[in-house]
């Protein structure tokens, strides 16, 4: 929040109401994304929680941010940036929103796919020599 100027120039309740709405819809974005990478495995029978899976949820999270950041930075001026954010010169979309949808969607989905895979080995049983 500190690199958008609401951070600045918002009441406590605009910055506590742009927090819970941000978050609402990171993770209506997250459930959208990964909705579809998994059912684009299914379709395609890909390993669940497998590479890519990843790469799609991570691809399209990557592409709705920069669209949203595009669309309400420049287009509707819903927000704004401070000089501290970093900004990709040839999108004019913040770096740390890019990142957010680069790192935490891999870490989660490497997360929950290692404990996928380690659920089916035990489910297996031990394996025989």
């Amino acid at each position: 929040m500190p690199l958008y100027t609401l951070w600045r120039t918002g009441t406590p309740r605009e910055i506590a109401f742009a927090l819970i709405h941000c978050s609402g819809g990171d993770v209506l974005i997250t459930t959208g994304t990964f909705a579809v990478s998994a059912a684009l495995a299914r379709h395609f029978r890909w390993p669940p929680f497998g590479w890519r899976m990843a790469f799609t949820a991570i691809i399209l999270g990557v592409a709705y941010t920069i669209f949203s950041e595009w669309l309400n930075v420049q287009i509707r001026r819903s927000w704004s940036y401070t000089a501290a954010m970093p900004v990709l010169p040839s999108l004019g979309t913040g770096l740390t929103p890019l990142l957010q949808w680069l790192i935490v969607p891999g870490l989660a989905l490497a997360i929950i796919g290692n404990r996928y895979r380690r659920a089916r080995r035990s489910m297996r049983g031990p394996t025989s020599p």
